[in-house]
């Protein structure tokens, strides 16, 4: 999990990419999703930002937190 949060290599920066981006895409879609309740377009591309600035510094605090244990 270190290495997934923390390291540099162009596999795990990559590997972090496409996981943030897999994240948006259900987080835009999760109305269609869940069949429950129909989104404006524009409450779907709030929501996917939301989640993307959050994402961000918490996968930073969980790879800080991860290097304090070893």
């Amino acid at each position: 999990m270190n290495r997934f949060l923390t390291s540099n290599e162009w596999q795990w920066r990559l590997l972090r990419t496409v996981v943030r981006g897999v994240l948006g895409v259900v987080v835009a879609n999760v109305d269609l999703l869940m069949g429950v309740a129909v989104l404006d377009p524009t409450w779907r591309a709030l929501c996917a930002a939301m989640v993307m600035a959050v994402l961000s510094p918490v996968m930073a605090e969980l790879g800080k937190a991860d290097d304090s244990d070893e």
